[in-house]
């Protein structure tokens, strides 16, 4: 039966006379997010879909189009950076705004010869009304340094290829692989570049230079039924953030590895749905035998009200131990209630959310999160069941009438035992790493971030973070003493000792970040990011301070 609705949905988004510029997406890293996010504060756009926020290419065109339908509103940078955007993602081959390298009508030494020029630069482009291909590489080189508590240094290099495109007007694809290398420090490598942690050859470390590798692909057919609805399915694997957030996100913040999974998304009207079931895996193991498969699933419903606000409902599964669960699959249920239904095994969460609308230039934000208790014993928060987190925030742009300026101002709060699960196959982890929000359990953050457009293709980011945490009790021989919620991997168990659980209980821990960063663009697709991060740890516990001071730079070829 599914696979008839499938087959007629595409035959049916064929017939149609809707189409499509690319139907593939944007990938996350793309600093048009940041463009569009400002202008959608600015109130140039009244709406972009960021709580799962890997748009399409042509959806990204739309909004460039609205954009520069009001030009007239734009600061100086801003039109820059719009026609710098326009030139990409019209996606024309022009010659005088796009060249690529084995043309059938240029020889290669003048193709070449185009590398540092403002040109979209591919390595082979083809397009006709039926199909396109786009084929590029990419790649970066870092090169870091602690300088306290001690100097040590990295450099790290790869380089990759990606393929995308769209056949039809409705089915995209995309396909990209990238693989790397590091010497120097291994601790200063992971620093400068999370993303080694969850890279099965970098924490195997079985060859003699430390390696990494990572791959993406996927294909999304969409189609418009009637004006202005949206349905589109998607299987593959990508990155993906789940949820609201400035500095991090309670549901999928995306410091973790990609998804494999399929989606299915429907938009008309007020209405916006998205149903994922994708699959991961547990933390790494030297034991074969003890490595094993994770699946996430997750339903959300969204309620637009332009130029007013967004409300939302959200609820996600983690479960392991098993195969696909067809009662998960299902994009109409509530999955709390299903999971009790397969005898209570599984973690799950439910959220709440809202984004403002409607005063120009100032957005404000909020997330509540329940973690498996769903509504009870909420008059008596410091109960141990009581896994819940918020957050709040508010994102203001030009202010004090400052052109291409923005600053924004976080409070999140997370509870113990949140995202942990008294089964520890069914943490809210993949690989190991946080699904959730970075500061994890039993922890608040208060963040604030200041960003400012030089130009077009300088862009200041200056953060300051305070987090505070209530760490776990050991004695001096590893033994645990008190688990006050802390660690995301110890749950609370089924017959606590104490079945209070007070917030930042424990050894408390205090960071304050600094970090300056500067990303430059001298060059379409030649990018430059300068970042400096101070880190203050303060044990108030025992009364120690560490330091934590380090720098890199990052040259990007290709987003």
């Amino acid at each position: 039966m599914k696979t008839r609705l499938l087959y007629f949905l595409i035959i049916f988004g064929f017939t149609i006379c809707d189409t499509f510029s690319q139907v593939e997406n944007v990938r996350l890293t793309h600093p048009v997010y940041t463009f569009l996010k400002e202008m959608k504060v600015k109130k140039i756009v009244t709406y972009i879909n960021e709580d799962l926020p890997n748009l399409a290419r042509f959806e990204v065109r739309k909004h460039l189009e609205t954009i520069d339908s009001k030009s007239s509103e734009l600061s100086s940078t801003e039109k820059k950076l719009l026609n710098r955007y326009k030139v990409e993602f019209y996606e024309s081959l022009d010659a005088d705004t796009a060249t690529y390298f084995f043309h059938p009508e240029k020889s290669f030494s003048s193709s070449l010869s185009e590398v540092f020029s403002n040109k979209v630069k591919y390595l082979y482009a083809y397009r006709d009304k039926n199909a396109n291909v786009y084929m590029d590489i990419f790649g970066h080189v870092y090169y870091g340094q602690t300088f306290k508590p001690k100097v040590n240094n990295s450099t790290l290099f790869d380089g990759g290829l990606r393929i995308r495109g769209t056949v039809f007007n409705h089915l995209g694809y995309s396909l990209s692989f990238l693989k790397g290398g590091a010497s120097g420090n291994r601790e200063v490598a992971e620093l400068i570049e999370p993303r080694l942690l969850y890279s099965f050859k970098w924490i195997e470390e079985g060859e003699d230079i430390g390696n990494y590798s990572f791959t993406t692909g996927y294909i999304k057919y969409h189609s418009e039924p009637f004006d202005d609805m949206n349905l589109s399915i998607q299987v593959g694997r990508e990155h993906k953030t789940v949820g609201y957030g400035y500095g991090s996100k309670l549901m999928l913040s995306g410091d973790n590895p990609p998804l494999d999974f399929i989606q299915f998304a429907f938009d008309y009207g007020i209405v916006n749905f998205t149903s994922i079931y994708g699959s991961t895996v547990g933390k790494f193991s030297r034991n074969k035998d003890a490595r094993f498969t994770k699946y996430w699933a997750f339903n959300r419903l969204k309620l637009k009200f332009e130029n007013l606000f967004d409300v939302g409902i959200g609820e996600s599964i983690v479960y392991s131990g098993r195969g696909v669960e067809l009662g998960y699959l299902t994009p109409v249920g509530f999955y709390k209630f299903i999971e009790m239904s397969l005898q209570d095994r599984d973690n799950a969460n439910l959220y709440l959310d809202f984004q403002s609308g409607f005063i120009k230039n100032l957005e404000f934000q909020a997330t509540f999160l329940l973690d498996e208790n769903i509504l009870f014993n909420l008059n008596e928060l410091d109960q141990y069941i009581n896994k819940t987190a918020y957050q709040l925030g508010a994102f203001w742009y030009q202010p004090f009438s400052i052109y291409d300026l923005s600053l924004v101002l976080e409070y999140t709060r997370i509870r113990p035992f949140v995202y942990t699960h008294f089964d520890s196959l069914n943490t809210y982890t993949a690989f190991g790493k946080n699904l959730g929000h970075r500061i994890g359990p039993n922890a608040d953050e208060l963040f604030t971030r200041l960003s400012y457009n030089f130009n077009d293709w300088i862009r200041l980011n200056l953060v300051y973070a305070h987090i505070r945490r209530g760490e776990n009790i050991y004695d001096d021989e590893g033994n645990l003493v008190k688990n006050v919620g802390g660690d995301i991997y110890l749950n609370h168990g089924h017959n606590p000792e104490n079945t209070t659980a007070l917030f930042l209980d424990g050894v408390r821990i205090n960071h304050d970040v600094f970090e300056f960063g500067m990303r430059i663009e001298p060059v379409r697709d030649f990018i430059f990011d300068i970042i400096y991060n101070y880190n203050i740890k303060s044990n108030l516990t025992k009364g120690i301070k560490d330091y934590l001071s380090y720098g890199f730079i990052r040259f990007t070829l290709n987003y």
